[in-house]
């Protein structure tokens, strides 16, 4: 009974240290997808800034050349 007890302890410590690691793993990747999600929604920015000064230069051109 006492080795059982002691088996069971000791996964019991196993189960505690792996949860700490992956509750330590889920906040940084938690912070990765918070910058990746803002970087992203920089370039879209920039994306639709660009496209903005594309489509106002294309309305500059003259007819025949567009």
């Amino acid at each position: 009974m006492e080795n059982e007890l002691n088996a069971l302890e000791s996964k019991l410590v196993q189960l505690i240290q792996v949860s700490g690691q992956l509750r330590r793993e889920n906040h940084q990747l938690r912070q990765e997808l918070a910058q990746a999600l803002s970087h992203n929604r920089l370039c879209n920015d920039k994306i639709d800034d660009a496209k903005a000064r594309l489509e106002k230069l294309l309305h500059t051109l003259p007819e025949e050349l567009s």
